[in-house]
C-alpha cells in the first residue's frame, strides 16, 4: 500500500498486536507475512507521527525486519543494526511495540538500539559502521565458547562508505568467521550517497544479473527484474558475481528486492545453511510506502511530532550561521576548500555547495578521512575548513593530533551539535570535544556565546595560521543581530560582561564558556540580588589559550570562582581554569558546574539542561550553596 498521510489516529493492525515477540511472529504463514508488514508501515507511521524522530529509514526496513526476525531464532541468534536510524520496526517486533510512541522522550525508549533496553538489542549503537565489527565479534566469541550461533550485521550502503566497515570485512574473511551481512542498499545516507563504492553498487544493479540461492544453499546466477534504482549515477555495467565483496572473500548473494518479504526469507533460509563470510545486498527505497518521504528522502529522514505547535523560528540556527559565513569568506578568499563527511545538510552547507561547487568535498561516513584530507590540502597553501559534529570528530582524534596538530598546519574546524542534542541522547552528545582538544598542543579552541559571536569567532578561526576550532550548540541562536562585517577577535582574550551589584565587597565571579554564558548572566542578576553580593560574569570566549590575564586581574577581589559549560566537568573548561589557578598559586574556592560523569538520556534540551542543573536557575542554585558554605567557612 502506498499512504499518504501519517495518522494522528492509533491504525487497526489485528495481526500485528498479536505480535509481542519474534516467537509468535514465526508462527504465522509465510503468506501472512505482507499483511504484517503492511500493518507494521501504519503502525511506524503513526507512531513516528506522534513521538518524532528517523521516518525515512524506518519505513525502507519494514519487510527486510519481518523477515529477518521470522527466520532467524532471536533473541538467540544476534541482529546487530548498524547506525539504528532504522530500528524502529525492530523494536515494535520485539515487545516494545505500544512503547514506540515514547521514543525518544524523557524516560521513553531510546532513540537507537540500547542494549539496557531490551535482550533483542544485541549492541548499543547512533555512530555508523560498527556492525560488522561488532558482528565478527559477537560470533568468533560464541565459536570460542563452543556456543555459535547465526550473527547478521545489517548494514546500509552509506554507512559501507566508512573504513571501519572494511577492516571488520577484511578481518572476517582471515578468520574465515560465521558472519552474515545483509547490505541494505537505498543509495542514501543522510544525504544521497557518493563516490566509488556507490558507482559500483549501481553498476551491479544496471549488470540485470542477481547471484540467487537454491534451498539447498547452492548459489546460481539469474537476471533480475527492472527495478527502479535510485542512483543518479551511470556507470558501465559490472558481472554481479564480479564485485568488490567476492574479491575480499565474502560469497556473495544478490541483488535482490528488500521489499519482496516472502522472497527474503527464503534467501535468508538457504543462507543458513552456508558458513564463513557471507553478504546479502538488498536494494531498499527509503521512506517505502509513504509517497511523501519517496518523492524526498532527504526531507522525511527525520520528522518532528505531527501534532506538535509549529515552532516559530525567532533566530537562525547555529547551522546557518555556518554556512552563512562560509560562503561570505568564501567569497572574499578563493583559497577556502569545505570539508564535510556526509553531513551537507545538517551542517549547513546546502547553499556553499551549489555557490562553489568545485570547492566542496562530501567524502562520505569517512570522518578520519576527512580530517587526513583537510591536513593534505593545507600542504598545499589551500586553507580547509572541514564542518564536523562533534560526536563524530571523536573519530577523527588520531587524525587531529597526528595529521594535523603535530605538524600545524592550517585547519579550520566548524564543530557542531557541541554540549547536549536532547532527543538524540548520549550517543549524539558533544559532551567531550573542550577535553580531547585542549590537551592537543598548537590548538586554538573557541565557544561562541551567540549568533553573531559564532560568525565571528569562525573568521578569526579561518585566519589563524594553524588548527583552530570552533565549537557551536545545535539548534538556534539567542535572536542577536548579526553583524554582516567579519572582525576579527584577539585571540585567548575573553571578555567581563556584567558586574551586578558591584558597591559589595564581595564578589562571585561566573567564568562562563559557550552556550552558557547567557544562563549564567541570568543566574548572575538573581544571585547578586538574592545573596546581596557582587557577582561577575565573563565571557571567556577561548578555552584554548585560557584569558589568564582577566583571571589574575580579577583574582584578588574575587571570594568565589565559578566555571559553567555545557561539557563534561572532568578535563573540561573549568578543570583548564582550576589548572591555571593551582598553577599561579591562586588559593581561591572554585565551583565547576557542567556535566557529571554519567552519560544522559534522551530528553528534550531544555529537560537535559534543567536536569543537569545548567539552566540559570540550576546555577543559581549551586551558586547559592556553595557561597552559603563559603561563607560559613569563613566565620568559623
Amino acid at each position: 500500500m502506498l499512504y499518504k498521510e501519517i495518522p494522528s489516529q492509533r491504525p487497526v493492525t489485528p495481526l500485528l498486536d498479536t505480535i509481542n515477540h519474534p516467537q509468535q511472529l514465526r508462527l504465522l504463514e509465510r503468506s501472512q507475512l505482507e499483511q504484517v508488514a503492511d500493518e507494521l508501515r501504519q503502525f511506524i507511521l503513526y507512531a513516528a507521527g506522534q513521538s518524532g524522530g528517523h521516518f525515512g529509514a524506518n519505513l525502507g526496513v519494514i519487510e527486510l525486519t519481518v523477515a529477518l526476525h521470522y527466520c532467524f531464532d532471536t533473541p538467540r541468534d544476534r541482529l546487530i543494526w548498524d547506525v539504528g536510524h532504522q530500528a524502529y520496526p525492530h523494536k515494535a517486533l520485539t515487545g516494545r511495540r505500544e512503547q514506540l510512541v515514547t521514543i525518544r522522550a524523557k524516560d521513553g525508549l531510546a532513540a537507537f538500539p540500547a542494549r539496557e533496553e531490551s535482550e533483542f538489542d544485541t549492541f548499543g549503537v547512533g555512530h555508523s559502521s560498527t556492525a560488522i565489527s561488532a558482528g565478527l565479534g559477537m560470533s568468533l566469541a560464541r565459536r570460542f565458547k563452543q556456543d555459535p550461533c547465526h550473527v547478521v550485521a545489517i548494514v546500509g550502503d552509506g554507512a559501507m562508505t566508512a573504513g571501519m566497515a572494511f577492516e571488520a570485512m577484511n578481518d572476517a574473511v582471515a578468520h574465515h568467521a560465521d558472519l552474515m551481512v545483509v547490505l541494505n542498499d537505498n543509495d542514501m545516507s543522510i544525504s544521497c550517497s557518493t563516490g566509488g563504492f556507490a558507482k559500483h553498487l549501481a553498476a551491479i544493479w544496471e549488470s540485470g544479473q542477481s547471484v540467487n540461492i537454491s534451498e539447498n544453499g547452492e548459489a546460481y546466477i539469474q537476471p533480475h527484474p527492472e527495478w527502479a534504482y535510485n542512483s543518479r549515477l551511470h556507470c558501465a555495467a559490472t558481472d554481479a558475481a564480479d564485485n568488490l565483496f567476492k574479491a575480499i572473500g565474502f560469497d556473495y548473494f544478490g541483488p535482490f528486492d528488500g521489499h519482496d518479504v516472502e522472497q527474503l526469507t527464503h534467501v535468508f533460509e538457504a543462507l543458513k545453511k552456508r558458513t564463513g563470510p557471507r553478504l546479502v545486498h538488498v536494494y531498499t527505497k527509503k521512506g517505502k510506502g509513504f509517497a511523501p518521504a519517496e518523492a524526498d528522502q532527504i526531507k522525511y529522514h527525520a520528522i518532528s511530532k505531527v501534532n506538535a505547535p509549529a515552532a516559530v523560528a525567532t533566530a537562525p540556527k547555529y547551522s546557518d550561521v555556518f554556512g552563512q559565513w562560509l560562503c561570505d569568506e568564501a567569497a572574499q578568499d578563493d583559497r577556502l576548500l569545505a570539508i564535510t563527511p556526509a553531513m551537507c545538510e545538517g551542517s549547513g552547507m546546502v547553499q556553499f555547495a551549489k555557490q562553489f561547487p568545485e570547492r566542496f568535498f562530501d567524502v562520505a561516513i569517512a570522518e578520519q578521512h576527512a580530517v587526513t584530507l583537510a591536513a593534505g590540502m593545507a600542504c598545499e597553501g589551500v586553507k580547509p575548513v572541514v564542518a564536523i559534529y562533534s560526536t563524530f570528530l571523536q573519530r577523527g582524534y588520531d587524525q587531529l593530533i597526528h595529521d594535523v596538530a603535530l605538524q600545524n598546519l592550517d585547519v579550520t574546524f566548524g564543530i557542531d551539535r557541541a554540549g547536549l542534542v536532547g532527543e538524540d541522547g548520549p550517543t549524539h552528545a558533544g559532551a567531550y570535544d573542550y577535553a580531547f582538544m585542549r590537551t592537543v598542543p598548537n590548538m586554538v579552541i573557541m565557544a561562541p556565546k551567540d549568533e553573531n559571536e559564532c560568525r565571528q569567532m569562525l573568521h578569526t578561526a579561518y585566519l589563524y595560521k594553524g588548527p583552530a576550532a570552533v565549537r557551536y550548540p545545535r539548534g538556534n541562536g539567542l535572536g542577536v543581530e548579526i553583524q554582516q562585517e567579519m572582525t576579527e577577535l584577539e585571540i585567548g582574550r575573553g571578555e567581563i560582561l556584567a558586574n551586578f551589584n558591584d558597591q559589595q565587597d564581595d564578589t562571585i565571579s561566573i567564568l562562563a564558556f559557550g552556550s552558557r554564558v547567557q544562563a549564567a548572566l541570568e543566574a548572575g542578576q538573581a544571585l547578586a540580588t538574592k545573596l546581596d553580593v557582587a557577582v561577575r560574569v565573563i565571557n571567556m570566549r577561548f578555552v584554548k589559550p585560557l584569558d589568564t590575564q582577566l583571571i589574575d586581574q580579577i583574582a584578588a577581589s574575587t571570594q568565589l570562582f565559578v566555571t559553567v559549560e555545557e561539557h563534561a566537568v572532568m578535563a573540561g573548561a573549568g578543570s583548564a581554569v582550576n589548572e591555571y589557578l593551582a598553577q599561579a598559586g591562586v588559593v581561591k574556592p572554585v565551583l565547576n558546574l557542567g556535566l557529571a560523569d554519567e552519560f544522559m538520556h534522551q530528553a528534550t534540551h531544555a529537560q537535559m539542561l534543567h536536569q543537569a542543573g545548567l539552566d540559570a536557575e540550576g546555577i543559581s542554585a549551586s551558586v547559592t550553596q556553595s557561597w552559603l558554605k563559603h561563607k560559613q567557612t569563613v566565620v568559623c
